[in-house]
Order: structure tokens, then C-alpha cells, then sequence
């Protein structure tokens, strides 16, 4: 890829992935100059950056595909006819999941945001907040018929070869990833209720949060005030985690359960998403002692895209300077670049408008969150998706090698990913 082309317009890359006729994609496109107006590389180091994000394995270690528009008549039109909140809950992250494969138009930003990204495979969140089976299952459905019906540029990576081949074949795919570890909450014994980690290890997740925000039985999340660690339950779950070859997740676990979790486990786990509490302390931020305990297990601490979690200037900018931290203090070795955001199309906000107002509904159970702890509103649009390319570029200009450099924007996702998996 280079300058001229990606800045042609400045939209290149979307123009050229776009239908015959259809307009440049002006979302695309304003989020690149965003993030251009913060980094002002030089054209040497644009094209460096661009390049080898060009000919690199990008993995994103968590995150969301691109997330088409709803259906607002049809949404509309349920909430006309009586449907239940549940229902509209249903119905509006079934479309945002999978309208892509019945609408053309959605399938068309579907493409061309996965091409605009130059992105090969994400962990993808394919599990709701929960730890319910049946809550689980539905959001990891969606993405598997997903991939089903868009075969030929999107596939599902059932194992670590599976992301080397689609990047290969000029592919894109799903490695995926549970908000929860499955239990089916009859405690007949430690072992009857871990039984469902195998079984959707063997419906396809590789990757699994101990913990959301609250406490569990598994250990705190990382919104409990009392922070008190890993349960003598959690530390079973991981061993099974571990036997079965699910990576062990912490990203939005308290502080001492990551601390505890790190000192259990006996195969490389991570904090997907997060951010370095030494540069902004938040709840879902890691201190120090956690990033090297994850490091010494061999796993990696991603970096999300989520200006309030990685303050200070809030854009790419300080998006970078998290990575820098961890580069220069833990290795290049354990450091990933892990949004935890997704384009969206372009026809959202429209399809918005045509629902009516409902009414206020209380919060969901797993969204504890202290006060002024949560985004209050979008990330700077430096930050957007879209602009992965654009991060590459970034890690070039602060002096990383093009080796850290691809460990860091998908080699030790990879290496994570084999060293974890468990077949047999």
C-alpha cells in the first residue's frame, strides 16, 4: 500500500474496495484525516508504516467485525406490535451482527471496512456479558452463520493455521472469544460445573473473560470496590481453561483476581483490552505488577481504543504512548494493539432515526460501572477502526523495529493463540 494511493482522495483504500459507481466512504475518510492531523508522519515514514502493515499478519486480540445498520422499519414496526424489551434486544443485535449477509448495501461497508483495516483476523467478542450458556450462545450464533454465509472473504479460524492460511489466501476471519465463562449455576460439583468450557471450546471459542465487571464465583471483576482476588473455584476454572485450551482472559477483571489468575494459570493468558495504569489509572486499567505477572506466564497486555480508559490526550496519540510503556518496560514481546470498538456503517444513524423512543429501562446487570468511569460518548476519531493501518504508522514513527512491530500488531496473538490450543 502506499502513500499516494492511501491518501488519494485521501480515501484510496475504501474507494478502491468500494462497488463500481458507489460514493468514497466519507467515514473512512474522515477518520484518516483525524488521525493524520495527530500523528503528521513524515511521507517517509507514512509509506514505511503503510507497507508493512500491508505485508504483515494483523490480528486484532479482541474486538468486533464491522457492524452493519439495522433494519429501523422492522424494528419499528416490532415495537408498533408489543415486543418486549428482550425481544428489541434480540432483534437489534441479531441485524448489527448479521444484516451484512441480507443486505447488500450492508455487506458492500462490511467488505470494505475489513479491506480499509488491512486486518486479517479479530478475537471476536462472540459472547454477551454473561455466564449463562444460553445468553452465550446467541451472540457466538451470529457471528458463526456470519462467516457461514460469507464464505470466500471471511472464514472461521478454528485453530492459529487457520489465520496464517486466510491471510494467505487474501482473506479475513473470526478466532472467537466469550465475555463469560459458561456455567450452567446447578453446583453439583467443581467439575459438573465447568463441563460447558469444553463444550463451547467445542462449538468454537478460544478465548474467555473470568470475570465482566462484577464479582462472580469465579473472582471480582474490575468495578468491585472490595477486590478480593480469585476464588478457590476460579482457580479451577482456569486449570480447566488451561486442559482444554481456552486462553484465559482478564481484561476486565479486578486487579488481585488478574494478580491471582496470572500466578494459576500454566499457559500463556492475556488482558485483551485495557490500558497501563501507570499512564491512567482507571478500573480497566493494569498496574505494573499484573502487566509483568501476565508477561511472565508469556501472554500479552492489548491496548484498547477507548479514550476515557487511556486518558490523557485521549486520541492516538495516547493510545501510542500505552504501547511505549509497555514495549519499554516489559518487552515488545507482550504488548498487542487490541481496539475493542468496530466500524459502523454508515446507514446506522439513519436507520436509528426511524425507531420511536422507548422508554428508560435499567441497567444490565454485568454494566457496573462506578460513576464517570464510563465512555461518555464516541473516542476521538483518530482512534476509529478503520485507521489500523494508521497505528502501524504510528508504532513506525516512535521508533519500534519492523520485528516489535509485527509482534506487537499480531505475531504474539499468534503465539499466544498456539500455545494455548489444546486439540485431542
Amino acid at each position: 500500500m502506499h502513500r499516494r494511493t492511501f491518501l488519494g482522495g485521501s480515501a484510496g483504500l475504501a474507494a478502491a474496495a468500494a462497488a463500481p459507481g458507489a460514493a468514497p466512504n466519507a467515514r473512512i475518510q474522515a477518520a484518516r484525516d483525524a488521525a493524520l492531523a495527530v500523528l503528521k508522519p513524515s511521507a517517509k515514514d507514512l509509506e514505511h508504516g503503510l507497507e508493512l502493515h500491508a505485508n504483515s499478519l494483523v490480528i486484532e486480540p479482541y474486538g468486533f467485525s464491522p457492524r452493519p445498520a439495522v433494519d429501523g422499519d422492522a424494528i419499528r414496526q416490532a415495537i408498533e406490535t408489543g415486543a418486549s424489551e428482550l425481544e428489541l434486544q434480540d432483534m437489534t443485535e441479531d441485524m448489527s451482527m448479521t444484516r451484512c449477509v441480507a443486505s447488500s448495501a450492508e455487506r458492500q461497508e462490511y467488505m470494505d471496512a475489513w479491506k480499509a483495516s488491512g486486518i486479517t483476523c479479530i478475537f471476536q467478542n462472540a459472547g454477551e456479558e454473561s455466564q449463562d450458556p444460553m445468553r452465550l450462545i446467541k451472540r457466538l450464533a451470529r457471528f458463526t452463520y456470519t462467516v457461514d454465509m460469507l464464505g470466500g472473504f471471511l472464514r472461521r479460524a478454528a485453530a492459529p493455521d487457520d489465520i496464517v492460511a486466510a491471510h494467505k489466501a487474501g482473506q479475513h476471519c473470526l478466532y472467537m472469544s466469550g465475555n463469560g465463562v459458561p456455567l450452567p449455576g446447578q453446583w453439583v460439583s467443581v467439575e459438573e460445573e465447568l463441563r460447558y468450557i469444553r463444550i463451547f471450546f467445542q462449538l468454537g471459542i478460544r478465548m474467555m473473560h473470568l470475570t465482566y465487571n462484577r464479582r462472580n464465583m469465579i473472582g471480582d471483576g474490575c468495578a468491585e470496590p472490595g477486590n478480593a482476588g480469585l476464588s478457590d473455584f476460579g482457580r479451577a476454572a482456569v486449570k480447566e481453561m488451561n486442559r482444554v485450551g481456552v486462553i484465559v482472559d482478564v481484561a476486565h477483571a479486578g486487579w488481585q483476581t488478574s494478580l491471582e489468575a496470572a500466578k494459576a494459570s500454566a499457559k500463556p493468558m492475556v488482558a485483551s483490552h485495557t490500558c497501563c495504569a501507570a499512564l491512567n489509572r482507571h478500573i480497566r486499567s493494569k498496574p505494573d505488577e499484573v502487566i509483568r505477572a501476565i508477561a511472565g506466564t508469556g501472554g500479552f497486555v492489548g491496548i484498547c481504543a477507548v479514550g476515557q480508559f487511556i486518558g490523557r490526550t485521549a486520541d492516538i496519540a495516547a493510545m501510542l504512548d500505552h504501547i511505549d510503556y509497555l514495549v519499554k518496560r516489559f518487552g515488545a514481546d507482550h504488548a498487542a494493539i487490541a481496539t475493542d470498538s468496530a466500524y459502523v456503517s454508515r446507514n446506522a444513524d439513519a436507520e436509528y432515526r426511524k425507531i420511536p423512543r422507548r422508554r428508560q429501562v435499567r441497567p444490565a446487570w454485568e454494566s457496573f460501572w462506578p460513576q464517570n468511569s464510563y465512555p461518555g460518548g464516541p473516542s476521538h476519531a483518530s482512534l476509529a477502526w478503520s485507521n489500523w493501518p494508521l497505528f502501524t504508522v504510528g508504532l513506525v514513527q516512535r521508533g519500534h523495529s519492523d520485528a516489535d512491530i509485527q509482534k506487537i500488531i499480531g505475531g504474539n496473538a499468534l503465539r499466544v493463540a498456539r500455545a494455548v490450543l489444546t486439540v485431542g
